[in-house]
């Protein structure tokens, strides 16, 4: 479902571009907004995966059968922009963007609090309850969720939610430097995250003089992330064949072992590049991220295919699975023109939801 997100989003550039055209947009906007109103929620929230002839439920996971709260915060935040791309046009526009906003007005937010908890919790399940037992702290790709969360008109939560629960009441910050590159967050788990950590949450997002109360400006902490990836790549403790200034990017991707999520340290990097991880980074890192998108053009077709480059590959390994992935190619042609236009910034910052969440949160836009 995040990974449909993405690709609505896309569909929205592609539409601006004039791939395809209006018309036909519109069509497929429709077609999409009639599944996802039949579709299974639970409390108004998506599963993670669908069966996609029916709109039922596929598990992820046994206890993982019902709402996933992060994935569906990636579709609202579609959704939202699909809403605003549409919201002033002809009246066959208007209708769909009331029906998102139907939709967008579901979602139970409060109710993955667990009990009014100060936390949003990941699952829930009818048959297994609270049983993944994953509250969401950061910092990692869920900050969307959050304000997403607070900007419900329907059923937003209280900004100490976000605070206690995402912020852990001031501990998300954690000055540090890592390939002497500062940062200024604390990431779980690690001291630097994949590359997914500064992309899902800013696909509508806009970080540019973007900041609360911990990080001064959100834009210039996901640029250092994505040079602390790209520096440690070109640093290649592990000497992968193949890394360097113009083959770089560690994300979530396939990986010669299956899915991993790959990041910048000696545990989480298996060798494998994923295009998507700097060709995604095009707003941080313009020049380098380009970089790379020339080398991969020159690999030819071991790593390019009909839908742009493929998900991930491996020099070291001599791996070239010709596969993609929703959640990584959507965010390619998100962040192109995003770098481009800032379009799908522009439309999901200009919802009056989105602005009323980000107030209620201490969120401010500082000069650019």
């Amino acid at each position: 479902s995040g990974g449909s997100g993405f690709g609505i989003m896309a569909v929205l550039a592609g539409i601006h571009r004039g791939y395809v055209t209006r018309e036909e947009g519109l069509a497929r906007m429709e077609r999409i907004v009639s599944f996802l109103e039949t579709a299974d929620r639970f409390h108004g929230a998506y599963p993670h995966w669908w069966y996609g002839d029916t709109g039922r439920v596929k598990p992820f996971g046994q206890k993982d059968n019902g709402g996933d709260l992060v994935e569906t915060a990636f579709i609202m935040q579609a959704l939202l922009a699909v809403h605003q791309y549409y919201a002033g046009g002809n009246p066959q526009e208007k209708a769909l963007a009331a029906r998102i906003d139907k939709l967008w007005r579901k979602v139970d937010w409060n109710f993955y609090r667990q009990g009014d908890q100060n936390v949003l919790y990941w699952h829930w399940s009818p048959e297994y309850g609270w049983e993944m037992d994953f509250p969401v702290h950061g910092y990692n790709e869920c900050l969307i969720m959050y304000i997403l969360a607070a900007a419900s008109p329907t059923h937003g939560v209280p900004a100490a939610v976000y605070h206690e629960g995402w912020a852990q009441n001031g501990a998300i910050v954690d000055p540090h430097k890592v390939e002497n590159i500062e940062l200024h967050l604390r990431y779980q788990g690690t001291e630097a995250g994949p590359l997914f950590w500064a992309q899902y949450s800013f696909l509508g997002l806009d970080p540019i003089g973007l900041k609360d109360e911990y990080c001064a400006n959100y834009f210039d902490e996901m640029r250092n992330l994505t040079l602390v990836n790209r520096a440690y790549c070109v640093r290649n403790p592990k000497h992968y064949k193949g890394f360097g200034p113009d083959c770089w990017g560690l994300t979530a991707s396939y990986s010669v072992n299956g899915y991993a999520a790959h990041a910048p340290n000696e545990r989480d990097d298996q060798g494998v590049i994923s295009p998507t991880a700097a060709l995604s980074s095009i707003v941080y890192t313009p020049e380098q991220s380009l970089q790379v998108m020339r080398h991969l053009y020159e690999m030819g077709d071991k790593v390019f295919g009909p839908y742009g480059f493929y998900d991930a590959f491996s020099e070291t390994d001599n791996w070239y699975p010709q596969r993609y992935l929703a959640i990584d190619q959507g965010p390619i042609a998100v962040m192109l023109e995003n770098y481009r236009s800032g379009l799908l910034w522009k439309l999901f910052m200009s919802h009056p939801d989105v602005q009323k969440g980000l107030k209620e949160l201490g969120f401010s836009t500082v000069s650019k």
